[in-house]
This record gives C-alpha cells, sequence and structure tokens, in this order.
C-alpha cells in the first residue's frame, strides 16, 4: 500500500530525527527473510537501541540530505533494511550476528558520519568493543594503581601484626 505525500513527510521526518543523533547506519538486502526471523531481528535489535525498519530508498535519501550521511545515498539499491544506532558499534553488531546465523540477511554496507563502509568495513566495525565494554575496560585501568596502592599500605601493619603474633606464639612455646 503506497503512502500519500503527508505520510511520507511524516516518515522523512522519522528518520531524518534518527539520522541526526547517528554514530553509524548499517544497510542489509532482506530478501528471502520471513517474518519469524525478522521478528527476532527487531527484537535484538530493539534491545541494543538500534532502530530498525525497512524503508524505501527515495524517501531515506531525501532524509539524508544535508547530513553527515549524505554520501551514502549511492548505496540505495534494492530493497534494504536500514539499521541506525548512536552507538557506532551496536547496530552493526546486531546486523552481523545476525546475518551468521541467517543467509538471507547480506549487509551490503554502511556509513559513519563523513565516511561509507563497504561490507568489510562493517564486519569490522562489528568486531570492535561496544562503548559500554571499553569504558569498563578504562575504569578498571584507572582503578588498578590505587588498589594496589591501597593494599601495600595494608601490608604494612598486617606485617607488624603477624611478627606479634608470631613473637606471641614462641614466647608462648617456650
Amino acid at each position: 500500500m503506497s503512502l500519500n505525500r503527508e505520510e511520507k513527510a511524516v516518515v522523512i521526518e522519522d528518520v531524518a530525527a534518527q539520522v541526526a543523533q547517528a554514530q553509524s547506519i548499517i544497510i542489509a538486502e532482506y530478501r528471502g527473510l520471513d517474518v519469524a526471523s525478522v521478528t527476532v531481528l527487531r527484537k535484538k535489535a530493539r534491545e541494543s537501541g538500534v532502530y530498525l525498519r525497512v524503508l524505501k530508498n527515495t524517501l531515506v535519501r531525501r532524509a539524508l540530505v544535508d547530513t553527515s550521511f549524505e554520501d551514502m545515498s549511492s548505496q540505495l539499491v534494492g530493497p534494504l533494511m536500514y539499521a541506525i544506532s548512536a552507538d557506532p558499534v551496536a547496530a552493526a553488531k546486531v546486523m552481523s550476528d545476525f546475518a551468521k546465523t541467517n543467509d538471507a540477511l547480506v549487509i551490503k554496507g554502511g556509513a559513519m558520519p563523513n565516511s561509507l563502509l563497504d561490507v568489510n568495513g562493517v564486519k569490522a566495525l562489528a568486531t570492535m568493543p561496544s562503548r559500554e565494554e571499553l569504558l569498563a575496560k578504562l575504569l578498571g585501568t584507572m582503578q588498578a594503581p590505587v588498589t594496589q596502592f591501597v593494599r601495600t599500605l595494608n601490608e604494612v601493619p598486617t606485617k607488624f601484626a603477624r611478627a606479634l603474633a608470631a613473637v606471641r606464639d614462641q614466647k608462648e612455646a617456650a
């Protein structure tokens, strides 16, 4: 069922709002996917905070005008599913993980602000750790010296207490 002019304008506004917050857009061809598989993919995308929709390419081209993703317009050919994410890695991970188990989903490419990604670029992006993982590693790295310092400071009175206990035990034995 085709959309009228007002409905198309609403879709363009919705996509433009998502693109304005996006750090990555991944596109994939979905021919041959059954409804159950798409439902599973949508659920995974929702859990990861990824905006996932099947859209008309002309509407997406209009939404991409005057954005940092405008160069992507040349990739928009065929029936495509769009994964848009504020986390640069999330959309690539969701689509790549799903494509590993479903041959019907074929990743065609993607984009990050002001740069296009080919299929290998999307796969490389999917293997990177997410923002949360990187922050956890950074926090662990920052805490390590402080933790070691506290352990060192705690070791002095502990050794003193052990020495006193050893002297006490030695006197009691004598």
